[in-house]
């Protein structure tokens, strides 16, 4: 009787808990068994390990063969395992030294063939295996994404023969090479194509700088689309801290292939995606469209369109930036830090106080469609703003020369790019990261801290519009926010009255 004790990896949302994989080769009949807790994927395994070891010309050990994966109390799935069981039953079979096991992890599913293929939720293992000082072995297939950690050591393998040659002194493993980090790139959405809709632009820019979320109403073609796919490319670049937070939760859900960009996520899943699609779950429990949204934008377009438990499953993440899956299994967290900016139309037809068409629906049909949208869901969107097709231009479609204008506080020039309106957003940013280490939409509480008390003026205006329009304690704290993105943007030290007074405009009641 013998044993050889292996170590790898499992996936527990963004975590990656250490498995020891002990294997025992023991007298008695043919068998293997595989106990911890295993899922289905993991119990398959035994044929998959056995004919990959026969098909790479050694020898799978006769006998009562027992594999545990410790600790038993932690859920185990996929084939990530396939690799360490395998390598810990030729170990202990006496086909590879035991001492060079010591200080080692393995990651990869085997074919029958014996290739190794690329596992999820590689990243997070990485991490944890380089703040443990240890060397992984993992699939040659995950060469980008094992490459993206630097100060990892890492070796690359493309079947089980060269992992056991390396292991036996014969040929080594060739190490992961470094992937370099990309430079902030140009969005390929501009401003500039958008001609017209000069407060929707105005409120696009309060957006950005302040990281807020952002409700659009209007009927079809007036540009909702069209401004909400150029918000990222008004964000900058993000941070190398905030590119591995993105990828370890993209590697949850694929094998982290994707080229490698700095550019902010755009995330805009169908009107018919579940509570789960939206916010993660399943099993295993993986990440959602607003986890993978993290430090980026969600765009929900045909609001009204979505399942109501779909929408009400986002209040929590809207308010905290992160997502607490609980199941009877295990509970799981994931970051949810995203801009969300919602689109719909006023009524089913879309036409409802359109100047152009009629509307065809009845006020009954009109209350509700919008009340499909809950009220405890609209008060944790700061910005709501109603587009029509008067504030289009058209000319430059059918030749003719776009207009440009600047007027007063609330009007941007029309015909603005995107790197014109980034160059303000991203001063506006650099002020508030100086002053409390994040952007105005994301702070625990507004209203406790003096940055965000208008002037005499301001407080008297805003204590009048919480009266008159019955808002809450958050909506005024919004209202707040708003208005000191506002102040940033024009670089005030002081909230002044029309700050406040263009914060109340851009919050529709």
């Amino acid at each position: 009787m013998s044993l050889a004790t292996v170590c790898t990896r499992a996936q527990l949302g963004i975590d990656a808990p250490l498995v020891t994989c002990e294997v025992q080769v023991a007298g008695g009949l043919p068998r293997l068994r595989i106990v911890g807790l295993v899922e289905t994927a993991v119990k398959e395994s035994r044929e998959r390990v056995k004919a990959a070891i026969r098909q790479s010309g050694y020898k799978f050990p006769d006998g009562r063969i027992t594999v545990n994966l410790a600790p038993a109390d932690l859920p185990k799935g996929s084939g990530r395992f396939d690799l360490a069981i395998a390598i810990g039953i030729l170990a202990a079979s006496g086909q590879i030294p035991l001492e060079r096991l010591a200080g080692l992890e393995l990651y990869g599913e085997l074919s029958l063939t014996g290739a190794i293929r690329s596992v999820t939720g590689l990243l997070p293992a990485l991490m944890r295996a380089r703040d443990a000082g240890c060397c992984c072995i993992v699939p040659a297939a995950c060469r980008m994404e094992a490459g993206l950690l630097h100060g990892a050591e890492t070796l690359l393998a493309a079947h089980l023969v060269e992992v056991v040659d390396h292991l036996s002194g014969i040929a080594g493993l060739p190490g992961c090479p470094q992937v370099d980090w990309p430079t902030d790139t140009a969005s390929v959405y501009d401003l500039a194509d958008l001609n017209g809709q000069a407060a929707a632009r105005r409120a696009l820019e309060i957006t950005a700088a302040g990281g807020h979320h952002l409700l659009m109403i209007g009927p079809p073609g007036t540009g909702k689309t069209m401004l909400a796919q150029r918000l990222p490319g008004l964000l900058p670049p993000m941070t190398d801290d905030e590119v591995v937070e993105l990828l370890v939760l993209h590697s949850l859900t694929r094998s982290g292939s994707d080229a490698l960009t700095r550019q902010r996520s755009f995330r805009s899943p169908h009107h018919t995606a579940s509570p789960v699609a939206l916010v993660g779950g399943g099993r295993p429990l993986r990440p959602g469209e607003i986890s993978l949204a993290h430090h980026g934008v969600l765009f929900l377009d045909e609001l009204p369109e979505f399942a109501r438990p779909a929408l009400e499953a986002l209040r929590e993440p809207l308010e905290c930036g992160t997502i607490s899956i609980a199941r009877a299994e295990q509970t799981a967290i994931f970051p949810a830090r995203f801009q969300l900016i919602a689109a719909m139309n006023p009524c089913p037809c879309g036409f409802s106080g359109d100047s152009k068409k009629l509307c065809r629906c009845t006020s009954g049909q009109i209350q509700r469609y919008q009340q499909r949208v809950s009220g405890p869901f609209l008060d944790r969107l700061d910005i709501c703003i109603e587009l029509d097709r008067s504030g289009l231009s058209l000319e430059h479609l059918i030749g003719g020369t776009a207009r440009s204008h600047a007027g007063s506080a609330g009007e941007v020039a029309e015909n603005e790019t995107t790197q014109t309106v980034r160059e303000r957003v991203c001063r506006a940013i650099g002020l508030q990261l100086d002053r409390a280490g994040t952007q105005n939409g994301r702070i625990v509480s507004a209203t406790h801290h003096h940055w965000f008390r208008p002037d005499a003026k301001g407080c008297k205006l805003m204590e009048a519009a919480a009266k008159q329009f019955g808002l809450s304690a958050r909506a005024c704290d919004r209202c707040l926010r708003v208005a000191r993105t506002i102040a940033d943007l024009d670089a005030a030290d002081t909230m002044r009255v029309e700050h406040v007074a263009e914060a109340l405009s851009l919050r529709k009641e």
